[in-house]
């Protein structure tokens, strides 16, 4: 009987989470708010709470964040990794203590404490990759004039949260500052094997992990990501960046073909993790952080907006293609849900983990419709006759 209810509960996880993704393909926004709430619907506190499909919702939850990390991965070469760190650094810094320090001075703010405050600052400084990513293809602007601007941002994001996961979670452990150096220093030094490996004998990880067969393809990427992912774990360097580092790695036909593959993988698993986020948030926990979450909302919009107009700006492009820049930087989501969620199951403060449901929600939704907007915009700004090129 339990594992006919497990069977019927899963069923039902994987539907509803296909219905979701329907009706938003429908009105062309990202899925990643309603699966929040439809984590809320039916985790602790929702109107039908589940009873035996956690520990594998649990488990998905985890592989969602590895091949997440991992497809994002796949985009970048170590080449271009390398050369990005060394032109992108003076706005990526900038971003950082633009979208950084609202979050850490809130939680110091609220009294929460300087673990939770370097919790918060991750939450609100970095932003989703994959919602942007997604809404730059559907607006058609993966050609545009300031797209690379938008890239060198998030790559420099990527990278930093690759050296800030290992100092949150030795925090979160209670190993202190020492302890957080520690871990610092084996993140750089697992991170630079990594890439010196892709650097100078991709070859050789290219050749191990080819097959002629689609399926020992998948087999043997999927394997190696995991693998790679729990070791990196065990170093306290975080799965989810022994994951992009993997990606990395892997360049060229074999990248696309391994793309191609685990996408509907990462797609299932990765809407998983995000119920399994709402799963452990209690929508009456919401409206108490609603305006702190609204507030932190509205400068994260302003300061994104600040990042990408300068980052565009750099670059030689017009205000028209600044203004598209800054609104493909607002959407926060999988990035911050993996903080908040790292916090929350190390029992940092518990108001923690409803106040990023609410805050990813807020700006998940307010990232693309800004987006369409300041498209709306730019055409506006070129049909003014404005002389520049967006």
């Amino acid at each position: 009987m339990h594992s006919t209810t497990q069977l019927i509960e899963l069923g039902a996880i994987i539907l509803g989470l296909g219905l979701l993704g329907a009706v938003a393909v429908r009105f062309s926004v990202s899925p990643i708010p309603l699966y929040l709430l439809a984590g809320l619907a039916f985790g602790s506190g929702g109107v039908l709470p589940l009873t035996t499909s956690e520990d594998f919702v649990s488990v998905g939850a985890e592989v969602g964040v590895i091949l997440l990390l991992f497809t994002l991965g796949l985009e970048y070469t170590a080449d271009e990794l390398v050369t990005t760190m060394r032109t992108s650094a003076p706005v990526g810094l900038s971003d950082l203590a633009l979208n950084a320090v609202p979050g850490v001075a809130t939680a110091l703010l609220l009294g929460w404490g300087p673990v939770a405050a370097v919790a918060l600052g991750g939450i609100t400084y970095v932003t989703s990759s994959g919602i942007t990513a997604k809404v730059m293809g559907d607006l058609g602007r993966l050609g545009n004039r300031e797209t690379p601007s938008v890239l060198s941002v998030l790559v420099f994001e990527d990278l930093t949260m690759a050296a800030y996961l290992p100092i949150l979670t030795a925090l979160l452990a209670g190993a202190g500052l020492l302890g957080g150096l520690f871990a610092l220093l084996a993140a750089a030094v697992t991170i630079g094997l990594i890439l010196f490996v892709a650097l100078r004998h991709g070859d050789v990880v290219q050749r191990f992990v080819a097959s002629p067969s689609r399926e020992v393809l998948l087999l043997k990427v999927l394997g190696l990501t995991v693998l790679v992912a729990g070791l990196a774990q065990q170093l306290q360097v975080s799965a989810a960046v022994g994951a992009f580092l993997v990606g990395i790695a892997l360049s060229g036909p074999l990248a696309h073909d391994a793309r191609q593959l685990l996408s509907p993988l990462r797609d299932l698993f990765a809407a998983v993790f995000f119920v399994f986020f709402g799963l452990h948030t209690d929508p009456a926990d919401l409206p108490p952080v609603a305006g702190i979450a609204a507030l932190l909302a509205v400068v994260g919009v302003v300061t994104k907006l600040a990042t990408g107009w300068v980052a565009a700006r750099r670059a030689g492009v017009g205000p028209a293609g600044r203004l598209r820049a800054g609104t493909a930087l607002v959407p926060r989501g999988e990035f911050s849900i993996v903080v908040a969620g790292l916090a929350v199951g190390a029992g940092t403060n518990p108001r923690l983990g409803p106040l990023a449901a609410a805050y990813v929600l807020i700006l998940a939704v307010a990232g693309p419709l800004l987006a369409r907007s300041a498209d709306s915009l730019a055409r506006a700004v070129a049909a003014s006759g404005g002389g520049r090129r967006a």
